[in-house]
């Protein structure tokens, strides 16, 4: 049976989805996803793919969700809504992720970014030995962008991190080779001035330069940065380059984070202000 991908042109407001863990704080994981989607003018839908306690300061427990029980949540939605694009976030187990390929195999939507979820930004490492082989072997070949960080693309690498540009760009064909034609290495944990990220694209590769912020506000920054790029995707025509819709979710993301010192929110990492724009 041909993969088949559905677009609901006929809307003026584009239905995305978030499959992820939950995070109670609100800061990352499904709550930041669902934030994102609405500041960016997308209709936000959500399947959840694990339960976890965690806060500002760190993750105290993950609590997956049974496959079956994802493959029924997906099911059920797409049976009823049409979708524009898809984020996929933390995935527990490779049940999850061959039930995720499946669902998202015959009812494909224009767009599928991969935000490979493996370490937290407190160092706490999130899936188990089998999740990631199942996240580099299913998934990433299924997305068409995928967003990791520098921890991430060591774990998907098998190597060390990237501590260098010079070592992020030594790392950037093994990382294409997974077989997502869009590659956004994040270079947030570089250190200095200076957090640009790299992106990969089927012809060249590009540095998105930004300057690091003094804040500590980092609570659900990648969570939030690939759903951003999810409805960018989803918001921009077919044939506009997936360059403008990196850019233009990196441009709000830093918004985002600048704003974020007006919100009180926990002891530790802050998340950043999905909706700066409006309040």
């Amino acid at each position: 049976m041909a993969t088949q991908r559905v677009s609901s042109g006929a809307s003026s407001i584009n239905n995305v989805l978030t499959i992820a863990g939950s995070d109670p704080s609100g800061g990352a994981g499904i709550q930041a996803d669902l934030k994102t989607f609405s500041a960016l003018g997308t209709y936000g839908t959500s399947v959840i793919t694990a339960l976890t306690a965690q806060n500002t300061q760190g993750v105290r427990g993950v609590f997956p969700v049974p496959a079956s029980f994802i493959a029924e949540q997906m099911a059920t939605l797409l049976d009823d809504v049409t979708l524009d694009a898809v984020k996929i976030g933390m995935v527990a187990s490779r049940d999850v992720a061959e039930v995720i390929a499946d669902c998202i195999g015959h009812r494909r939507p224009r767009w599928v970014v991969l935000d490979p979820v493996m370490v937290a930004k407190s160092g706490d490492v999130l899936v188990d030995d089998a999740g990631i082989q199942a996240v580099r072997d299913i998934l990433i070949p299924l997305a068409d962008v995928i967003t990791p960080n520098l921890p991430e693309a060591a774990v998907l690498l098998g190597g060390s991190t990237p501590e260098s540009t010079a070592e992020m760009e030594a790392a950037m064909p093994a990382l294409c080779c997974l077989g997502a034609p869009y590659v956004m290495l994040k270079g947030g944990h570089l250190q200095g001035g200076d957090c640009s990220d790299l992106l990969a694209t089927p012809n060249s590769t590009t540095w998105l330069p930004a300057p690091r912020l003094a804040i500590d506000n980092l609570h659900g920054t990648g969570c939030s940065l690939s759903s951003a790029i999810t409805a960018c995707l989803a918001n921009q025509p077919s044939e506009a380059p997936v360059e403008e819709a990196v850019r233009a979710a990196k441009q709000w993301l830093h918004a985002a984070l600048q704003a974020s010192t007006r919100l009180d929110v926990g002891q530790g990492r802050g998340p950043v202000h999905h909706f700066h724009e409006w309040w």
